[in-house]
């Protein structure tokens, strides 16, 4: 505990770059549809609380910068983002009150901010692959522990798997990522035993440990150790192919989040699986830890491994952020889908009473579930434990 609370502002630093640049891009979305559509934006805000920085511009948008540096919002003409809000129309910025957009334009700019999100993913994705390649690998079992489910299943220290529940293994992390994403479900191995072709269905079981991090977290786990047993060429692409690859893995990501929030849906999976804005800056925290302890690499190399490590996290944090503000809760962009679908099938706009008892429920529920997610991430960081990273 007395690390992490030394390394206080570290956590916060981590925190506020990760976060910060994702909401920004989400907000600028919302605001360049908006914009776009003729719309009269209120105020854009980076943080919440009262302003350490304001300017007003020429067509009456405040823009701030507030005092709490998590998150952030654009707040358009006339919009219901809160139940006070409904019916209130602000004075004095240039442009259309946002009611008066069209429905197909009001869903515009609400899906605007996650596609941006999207966006952002792949092109740091494309960057990655268009620096770096893809790695040319097998993945094979190092390790098998006794009384796991992978010595039920049959496997054994030497086997190279192929591909995991349908899909094609290139890296540790893609037998990583099918495994965690089936507790106690049979995963299908296509695998490789003294070159001959074989399958072997294996049924991970959800245990809390450690997990590379040293974050304590409910994780799925056959009992294994995997790592690369053959290396050939590096795969390398040119700017094209590697846009297209960035495109490919954002997709990849946003599949992979669709399944992990269904399986906590069905209880399948701990909620406190999620991760939030704790979770983000601490998992940040130890990966700069990880790196920058390792004395024996040259400063320059560990700064450039946690430039990338760090960036390639932010893609991922951009594509949670922009898939979680898809979710049919009113306060969030799903929400306003909603509520935009309705107007569009019956003519009218849902009743302003609906509107604020909708969006003060939502706010309740949206409120619970990060205290709840909170919760679990302030658990892993080892504050209440040995375990701190």
């Amino acid at each position: 505990m007395g690390e992490l609370l030394s390394q206080g502002p570290l956590f916060l630093v981590c925190l506020i770059f990760m976060m910060g640049v994702v909401v920004i891009v989400h907000e600028l979305g919302h605001y360049y549809a908006g914009r776009l559509f003729g719309a009269a934006v209120e105020s854009f805000s980076v943080g919440f609380g009262k302003p350490m920085f304001e300017r007003k511009d020429r067509k009456g948008t405040r823009w701030r910068v507030n005092w709490i540096p998590l998150g952030g919002f654009v707040k358009f003409v006339g919009e219901s983002q809160l139940a006070g809000d409904v019916g209130k129309v602000e004075e004095g910025p240039q442009g259309k009150a946002y009611p008066d957009l069209t429905v197909g334009q009001r869903s515009i700019v609400s899906l605007a901010g996650p596609f941006a999100n999207f966006v952002l993913a792949a092109l740091i994705f494309a960057l990655i692959f268009g620096i770096f390649g893809r790695p040319n690998v097998k993945v094979g079992i190092l390790e098998v522990s006794p009384g796991t489910p992978a010595e039920r299943a049959g496997l054994a220290a030497g086997d190279v798997v192929l591909s995991a529940a349908g899909k094609r293994v290139t890296n540790a992390g893609d037998l990583q990522i099918a495994i965690m994403l089936n507790p106690d479900t049979p995963v299908k191995l296509a695998i490789e035993r003294d070159g001959a072709a074989d399958e072997i269905v294996v049924t991970p079981e959800e245990v809390v440990r450690e997990n590379d991090l040293g974050q304590v977290v409910a994780q799925a786990t056959i009992g294994v150790v995997i790592g690369n047993v053959e290396a050939g060429p590096t795969v390398r692409y040119n700017p094209i192919e590697a846009l297209w690859q960035g495109v490919v893995e954002t997709g990849a990501t946003i599949e992979r989040t669709t399944t992990m929030l269904s399986r906590i849906a069905t209880g399948r999976m701990s909620i406190h699986t999620m991760t939030g804005p704790v979770g983000i800056g601490d998992v940040s925290r130890r990966t700069v830890n990880r790196i920058m302890e390792q004395e024996q690499v040259p400063l320059g190399a560990r700064l450039n491994v946690l430039f990338w490590t760090l960036l390639s996290i932010c893609a991922a944090i951009s594509v949670g952020v922009g898939f979680f503000n898809l979710l049919p809760l009113p306060v969030l962009d799903g929400g306003h889908l909603v509520f935009n679908a309705y107007e569009a099938v019956t003519g009218r706009s849902l009743p302003e009473k609906v509107q604020e008892v909708s969006l003060t429920f939502g706010l309740i529920l949206l409120l619970g579930m990060v205290v709840v997610i909170t919760w679990g991430d302030v658990i892993e960081t080892g504050l209440f434990g040995s375990r701190g990273g």
